[in-house]
């Protein structure tokens, strides 16, 4: 008799579309960047170009991917906060600034603290949860965290005008490491 397996992988955003580079004659897409505390952004990660009604100076597009199975049983569950170079970009990446690729990082940085908090939270749900039932009760924990994620990226860009306000923005980035710092417990090893 075989194991049960019960697995579910849930992705926040779109999975862009791609073709061999041979059929297109344009380059393969980048691979996604896992978030790394000793791995920080640089410009040229951004590879992605503003589209014709984007007014912004940088845009990144991170992404938390979470996925959870069941095996004997028994629940297991893994967390990734990642960086999509191919959607990610600076409008004018020759004169971009120092300030602005910080932005950019800390827009990465809060989705790795999202997916610490989402990391934490699976502890305690593979405890309580019922292998028959996981897919609902799993997309109920990552809906709750997706929501918090979200408004917390909206709020940052409100509260430093996309990093115009030098004030805020210091703020934020310490803050944003002092939560990284609270759940390092939580980080990928």
């Amino acid at each position: 008799m075989t194991s049960p397996l019960l697995a579910f992988v849930l992705l926040q955003g779109p999975v862009p579309k791609s073709q061999p580079a041979a059929v297109t004659g344009k380059p393969a897409p980048a691979s996604p960047i896992q978030w790394s505390a000793t791995r920080p952004l640089a410009i040229a990660d951004f590879l992605g170009r503003p589209g014709p009604s984007d007014r912004l100076a940088s845009s990144t597009s991170s992404d938390i991917k979470a996925n959870a199975a069941c095996r004997d049983f028994v629940f297991s569950g893994t967390v990734q906060a990642t960086f999509d170079p191919n959607l990610s970009w600076f409008r004018e990446p020759k004169t971009a600034s120092a300030a602005l690729l910080r932005h950019e990082q800390t827009h990465f940085d809060l989705t790795e603290v999202y997916a610490r908090i989402m990391r934490q939270k699976l502890v305690g749900f593979g405890a309580k949860v019922n292998c028959l039932k996981l897919q609902p009760a799993f997309n109920n924990l990552t809906k709750g965290v997706y929501s918090e994620w979200d408004r917390e990226q909206n709020r940052y860009d409100q509260e430093t005008n996309h990093g115009l306000n030098a004030a805020r923005q210091a703020f934020w980035e310490k803050q944003t490491q002092t939560k990284l710092e609270q759940l390092k417990a939580f980080a990928v090893q």
